[in-house]
């Protein structure tokens, strides 16, 4: 068990914890949770130590170990990759470091001998002779190949760097596991494959993750972070989130009796209970969620932006269509011979093992780049809005954030109506004020989105849209997405994202592309399309 016992920590006037107190234990996964800026990366380096907080202090049950993700890409470049991963068990790295040191004397001693004895002793306890071929099992799991596992970290890419610290992480079955953002620029498959390692581990996980899918496959409990509080739910992210919903409604209505209120959250969680025994982590969570009271669920004190798209002009039948198109980037073949016809009211995910080939397309689309060959058309009615994934070029000047949207709009637009939209995106008061040089990742997208808004296309075209922002502007842009009447085409790592927004997917590789009328899960899930990828990225 580890605890957080009266935590509390400030930088200059702003407070971002205030005694807190709580309590992790063994089997369950905490899933930490709150808007950009209210401490989630910072709770947990306090929880590692990596930070120590103003007063207050954290307990471990002695002889616990504790594993954290490390962020420090560069950290380990001049070890092996497989020496990396068993760093991750410190007591284990340092007797084998031990036990060479001595064995590679020339004039071994009598001491020497007893203490190699002693270290072999400890050595074969921690089940050290399986430690290497336990290594290299999880880190083929992982989506290491073999072949890389004894180069040096230095010469792996950025993907598989992410993926090796990750492996350390897991590593020798730790005690207490401490995961920041462990599914960034991981694929699919190797998320499955985290979410079904993290459901077998029966120890203490706790997590941050902006992935919904994930947060809902692997926890147990919520951790919220809101007002300088941290507050313990069971149950998964859905879970709180629809059921704070459902809290925050019934407060408003003031004319339902306290007997309906409490029928309705007990009918709620019964049939939350029910659906997560088809869940994978079944068991646990059903008894979990049978044991609630419903006076543990409250009202989120969470703001969700208002994202709403309209259109302003309705579109024709003919959308899109491309024909032929090709993109080569560094010698590097990204899609070749695309051709698609876009329907009305298309939600096209856009998928690719190189995220470079879903924004080339996307910026061919946008007329930013040019194709090496091909051609495409849009329909005469269409008028579209693009999300790209880097908008730097789009925040350089020093202009608040009203007349960097009033040059968006077509015509003379008074204050009231641009901070309308800011106001959407949770821009209020003074914040319309900001310089839009000085904007978080964060703010930016929310800027973008605002952008988009204003421009009521009947065509959306989103470049990682989730990336940068808050769980809350995830769901609502999610939700805003689901409600549009146009056509999107997108592409997104976020699985909850793509599976509740898209009915269509189209997948490009080098040699030609998959084109399939179906939604993520069954995509990802068919056997026969799984053969053909294979056979297109041989």
């Amino acid at each position: 068990m580890i605890s957080a016992n009266n935590i509390s920590l400030q930088y200059g006037k702003r407070v971002l914890f205030d005694e807190v107190n709580i309590k992790f234990t063994a089997g369950n996964c905490y899933g930490v949770i709150g808007a950009n800026g209210a401490g989630k990366s910072t709770f947990l380096k306090i929880l590692s130590g990596e930070v120590d907080p103003n007063a207050g202090h954290i307990s471990i049950d002695a002889g616990k170990r504790m594993a954290v993700l490390r962020q420090n890409h560069f950290e380990f470049d001049e070890f092996t990759v497989l020496d990396t991963v068993m760093m991750g068990h410190g007591k284990l790295w340092s007797i084998i470091k031990e036990k060479d040191a001595i064995y590679a004397k020339p004039d071994f001693s009598e001491a020497d001998g007893v203490r190699a004895s002693e270290l072999e002793a400890e050595f074969a306890e921690m089940d050290g002779w399986n430690a290497e071929s336990d290594a290299a099992a999880l880190l083929s799991g992982a989506g290491v190949p073999e072949s890389e596992h004894y180069k040096l970290m230095k010469d792996l890419n950025g993907n598989m760097k992410v993926r090796v610290l990750l492996t350390q992480a897991l590593f020798g079955n730790p005690d207490i596991l401490i995961l920041d953002e462990p599914t960034n620029d991981l694929d699919i498959h190797t998320v499955s494959w985290l979410e079904d390692f993290l459901l077998d581990f029966n120890n203490t996980v706790i997590v941050v993750s902006h992935d919904r899918h994930f947060l809902d496959t692997v926890c147990t409990h919520i951790v919220d972070i809101d007002f300088k509080a941290i507050k313990l739910y069971t149950g998964n992210y859905s879970f709180w989130y629809e059921s704070s919903q459902l809290a925050l409604s019934q407060r408003a209505s003031s004319n339902k009796k306290a007997e309906e209120k409490k029928k309705e959250l007990q009918e709620f969680i019964a049939r939350f209970s029910a659906n997560a025994s088809k869940s994978k982590q079944a068991t646990s969570r059903k008894k979990l969620l049978d044991k609630i009271n419903v006076d543990d669920i409250q009202p989120s004190t969470r703001r969700y932006p208002a994202i709403i798209f309209n259109q302003n002009r309705q579109a024709g039948d003919q959308i899109l269509e491309i024909k032929g198109l090709s993109k080569t980037a560094e010698g590097k073949k990204l899609f070749q011979n695309l051709n698609l016809f876009v329907n009305k009211g298309d939600k096209i995910s856009f998928l690719s093992k190189d995220s470079l080939a879903t924004t080339a397309l996307f910026k061919i689309l946008m007329e930013e780049e040019k194709a090496d060959a091909g051609t495409f058309k849009f329909g005469q009615t269409i008028t579209t809005a693009y999300l790209p994934n880097e908008n730097g070029e789009y925040f350089e000047s020093e202009e608040n954030l009203i007349d960097w949207l009033r040059q968006y709009s077509e015509g003379e637009k008074d204050d009231v109506y641009i901070r309308g939209f800011l106001g959407k995106m949770l821009f209020s008061g003074e914040e319309t004020f900001k310089k839009c040089n000085v904007l978080s990742g964060g703010e930016k997208v929310r800027c973008m989105v605002s952008r988009m808004m204003l421009a009521g296309a009947n065509v959306l075209i989103l470049d990682e849209p989730t990336n940068h922002l808050d769980l809350e502007s995830i769901t609502a842009f999610n939700n805003a997405l689901k409600d549009f009447p146009g056509t999107v085409l997108f592409t997104s790592h976020d699985h909850e994202f793509t599976q509740t927004v898209a009915n269509r997917i189209v997948e490009l590789t080098p040699t030609g592309c998959i084109d399939k009328l179906m939604t993520f899960d069954e995509y990802i899930s068919n056997e026969k399309i799984l053969a053909q990828r294979q056979e297109m990225y041989a």
